[in-house]
């Protein structure tokens, strides 16, 4: 059970660049991580991890990495840290993972995530967390933290908790920016509103977040997508200011030349999360009233080009 001041035995689950950033900065901090690996658990269990910060390098000469969740056994807190393409995976490796009162707090992007893992294992079990961070995995075991880095932390439909409280703490004792939300499914939509445009015209476009800014006509088509993620998000409840939009781009100067996620996966062929990102967005949206003609289109060109890229 996760207590204030400790967090228990914590599982991490998609050990990729979000799922190592974070679980690792909590294990060099001392807490109980175990990371389930694939490809990188070779070189990891030999060199350990290495997390380039802002701040410094933080070292890890020995991280307790294993190829199965069988060989963690039941944790208190589960971080989800895989690429929702591969959401159909958790229905194996989850449950080696659960014990009575384990809390499972997806780090996943876009729409849709808390509700698959409540459906399957009780939505009392089901945190979310909204990571905004620019980060990449540079190599196996090595990781770099290239700007700004809060994360914002939530209940699935219920208020703020006390393990919530609890784990933006432990993150905030390794210089990590956390919040404990009241309002996730608002703090989603709040960072849709860069995902969307900056993900997504690196994808049909070919450019990386300073590319976008200094060309007039993309750096105008990020703002109207903008407008019509700040329409649909307020037909759905949650009011997010306009000024919210604009210090988004604002913010986004000092990321330079960083290649989002989706165009790293979609350069290296692999799956694009279409649909968390674009696809539900898009339906829920229209479902509430919205009109969002810049978004239709950029899905629908997003999802030729990843179906195109896999053929």
């Amino acid at each position: 059970m996760i207590h204030v001041g400790s967090l228990g035995k914590i599982a991490v689950v998609g050990s990729g660049a979000v799922g190592c950033y974070y679980g690792g900065m909590l294990a060099h901090a001392g807490h109980d991580v175990h990371f389930l690996m694939r490809s990188d658990f070779e070189t990891v269990r030999r060199d350990g991890l290495t997390i380039f910060t802002k701040g410094g390098v933080q070292r890890l000469p020995r991280v307790q990495c294993v190829q199965t969740t069988a060989e963690i056994g039941p944790a208190d807190l589960v971080m989800i840290a895989l690429k929702t393409t591969a959401n159909a995976e958790l229905e194996r490796l989850l449950p080696p993972l659960l014990g009575p009162e384990t809390a499972l707090l997806t780090l996943q992007n876009g729409l849709g995530n808390e509700e698959f893992l409540a459906t399957r294992w009780g939505a009392e079990r089901v945190m979310g967390a909204l990571c905004f961070v620019c980060i990449n995995r540079e190599s196996p075991g090595i990781i770099r933290h290239i700007d700004h880095g809060s994360i914002s932390i939530g209940e699935f439909r219920r208020p703020v908790s006390e393990r919530v409280r609890a784990v933006a703490a432990a993150f905030r004792t390794v210089d990590v920016d956390s919040n404990a939300v009241d309002d996730l499914a608002g703090e989603r939509w709040r960072k849709l509103l860069w995902n969307i445009p900056f993900n997504g015209l690196a994808i049909a476009a070919g450019a990386n977040v300073a590319d976008v800014l200094a060309d007039s006509g993309l750096r105008e088509l990020a703002r109207s997508l903008m407008d019509e993620i700040l329409d649909a998000a307020r037909r759905l409840g949650h009011e997010i200011p306009a000024e919210f939009a604009d210090f988004q781009i604002t913010r986004s100067t000092s990321m330079g030349a960083y290649r989002p996620s989706s165009m790293i996966d979609y350069e290296a062929g692999r799956p694009v999360e279409v649909g968390a990102i674009w696809g539900e967005p898009l339906r829920q949206g229209t479902a509430a009233g919205a009109r969002m003609p810049r978004l239709e289109m950029l899905h629908g060109l997003i999802a030729h080009a990843t179906a195109r890229e896999r053929e």
